[in-house]
């Protein structure tokens, strides 16, 4: 035999079965059996046979928090060169308590470029009793011009400025230590959610606590950092200025209990609040930088504390003043910088 005639009836014999193969399939494909469908299925099924359908995932939630109202009418309090700070009174609807608040809002909130962008909030309590006053509104603690300066140098970014009263009189054997005391207004109830209810009806905020700090020095301090460990769902970082942390007030009398589920030096080591805390003591003062160093000591995580202690500093307006710098460049980097979504 001609092997090159054997070679083409092996290949026509071949080409034959090929195509008995293809006719087949083709045969099979058409049609409209539920075996057919099944059989081309792609991706899990479920018990009954059938495509199990994956889960659509929902979009993320977005950072920007544009103002929610009502609105609240705030007046000019006082001009600086930073920009107004403004002022109103304000009843809180969940504590019913009616005190001042100031607010300062850097420049690049009313930037164009910044039209779409949350800002981080920046609460500052005031020394003493803080009745009717508050000294980060004033020439005594000029943090707005300190700050507008700062990020400017690119040592830290722009936040909203917010500076409420801390108490309703000035006799300090009425103070309300930033607390829920019972039988008392309630102050922890209006500082730590009206005040922020009201600046999140008013302006662009950021959802995360990542963008809420509280700062404040003296009985100030005393109450960032409680509030703070109080409610990490809501604040994410805390610079107590030469503080205290065992409530003292003679309004807890009688009121053990509560009152040191309002301490910090209790909070602290709870271990039950994840934030970051700045705790500074004036290195003049021997017996506070004891008490603070005491305090950084206790702390348990998920609690994240560093100690800074201002070389010659005395517990004094004038030397808070002057650790402002470092201060804002600390939550500069533990809170979040102006966001768009």
């Amino acid at each position: 035999m001609n092997p090159l005639s054997a070679r083409r009836r092996r290949t026509a014999a071949l080409f034959g079965a090929a195509l008995v193969v293809v006719a087949a399939a083709a045969c099979g494909s058409s049609g409209d059996s539920s075996a057919d469908k099944s059989a081309s299925t792609v991706g899990p099924t479920g018990a009954d046979g059938r495509p199990v359908t994956a889960p659509v995932k929902p979009p993320p939630p977005a950072k920007v928090l544009m103002p929610t109202g009502p609105t609240t009418s705030f007046t000019t309090a006082r001009t600086t060169p930073a920009g107004p700070i403004l002022m109103t009174s304000y009843t809180g609807p969940k504590s019913g308590v009616t005190a001042k608040v100031w607010v300062w809002l850097p420049p690049e909130y009313h930037d164009p470029a910044y039209a779409k962008h949350g800002f981080p909030v920046l609460t500052l309590y005031a020394g003493g009793q803080s009745n009717g006053y508050n000294t980060w509104t004033d020439d005594q603690l000029p943090i707005q011009e300190i700050a507008t300066q700062e990020v400017k140098a690119g040592r830290t970014h722009p936040f909203i400025m917010v500076m409420p009263v801390q108490n309703l009189e000035k006799a300090e054997s009425r103070s309300l230590e930033c607390s829920d005391i019972p039988g008392q207004p309630k102050m922890g109830t209006w500082m730590s959610q009206d005040i922020p209810d009201l600046v999140k009806a008013n302006f662009r905020t950021l959802r995360s606590p990542e963008g809420w700090g509280l700062m404040g020095g003296s009985t100030g301090a005393f109450c960032s950092v409680k509030l703070a460990l109080q409610h990490p769902e809501q604040f994410r970082a805390a610079v107590p200025i030469d503080g205290y942390f065992n409530p003292d007030s003679p309004l807890w009398k009688g009121h053990e209990a509560e009152r040191l589920a309002n301490s910090p030096d209790q909070l602290i080591g709870a271990g039950t609040a994840r934030i970051d805390v700045l705790a500074t003591a004036g290195g003049a003062n021997l017996t506070e930088v004891r008490l603070v160093k005491a305090f950084v000591a206790k702390a348990a995580p998920p609690v994240r504390i560093e100690y800074y202690e201002q070389p010659g500093g005395r517990h004094l307006t004038a030397h808070f003043k002057r650790m402002i710098p470092d201060m804002l460049g600390w939550l500069g980097k533990h809170l979040s910088p102006p966001t768009a979504d």
